[in-house]
């Protein structure tokens, strides 16, 4: 059976959709290629120092072959030290954990675990320009300085009230009139901000469970036998890709036309 045109061109704007996503992935889908190989392929060395070579082995490959830039690299290293910071609070926490042995570590995080996070501001930054985004109504003093008190509250709930919940209410208000205008093909769409967030966040949340199956790191509950990631952490995850946006949102219009982004105080 034949499918109208009009079915057949939503098909095929998915479709487009779907691959520009999949190359926005391209050094999360390479990271995770290099950790479920290292769980089964015999190393010379630890496998997460492998892990660290072969992570920087991937981002000088991905600016050889220009897939980012010198200036995106610099923006993806404020994720390596935002996602350091994190974790070496964390694990002293005992949020979770690194179970196997390493050399190259810090107070029990090893180095590898940046590229976890650079993962995710590759994603931004190369989902920024694939998909041709552009902001209308958005207000990044505030936005800003809302998304440093989420970050700041993952450090201080563990002595303090959490405020997430509240934080989110506060963040979907902020970003309440926020678009993201992106291109699939010849075709302009836009989305909330805020449901941009969420979605992001979910994948984080799937992404995180697989990571976890090939023991990228630890929960607790998992140290016996792996078990799903709880679902909270979803939430976790829509509220922390706030702050990998900002990092990039703050950055990106110093190289971008003067339209791209369209702010409102």
């Amino acid at each position: 059976m034949t499918l109208p045109p009009r079915l057949r061109w939503k098909c095929a704007q998915l479709l487009r959709f779907a691959w520009l996503e999949a190359q926005a992935c391209a050094f999360a889908v390479a990271l995770f290629v290099g950790l479920a190989l290292s769980s089964v392929l015999p190393l010379p060395i630890p496998r997460y120092d492998a892990l660290l070579v072969y992570g920087l082995a991937l981002t000088f490959t991905f600016w050889a072959l220009r897939m980012e830039t010198g200036r995106d690299l610099v923006t993806i290293a404020g994720f390596h030290v935002v996602g350091l910071v994190f974790e070496l609070f964390k694990v002293r926490m005992g949020s979770w954990s690194y179970p196997e042995a390493a050399w190259s570590t810090i107070a029990g995080v090893p180095l590898y675990s940046g590229f976890m996070y650079a993962a995710v501001g590759s994603y931004v930054v190369r989902a920024w320009r694939l998909l041709d985004l552009t902001l209308v109504g958005y207000r990044p003093m505030v936005t800003a300085a809302l998304a440093s008190l989420i970050y700041a509250n993952f450090f201080a709930h563990h002595w303090l009230p959490d405020l997430r919940f509240v934080l989110a209410v506060a963040m979907l208000a902020v970003t309440w009139g926020t678009w993201v205008h992106f291109t699939v093909g010849t075709t302009r769409y836009r989305m909330p901000l805020s449901l941009a967030f969420v979605l992001i966040g979910f994948f984080l949340w799937v992404a995180e469970n697989a990571f976890t199956v090939l023991g990228a790191f630890r929960y607790p509950h998992q140290i016996d036998a792996w078990a799903m990631v709880h679902p909270a952490k979803f939430g976790a995850w829509a509220l922390l890709v706030t702050v990998s946006f900002v990092l990039v949102a703050t950055w990106k219009p110093r190289d971008a036309a003067p339209a791209e982004v369209v702010a409102r105080q």
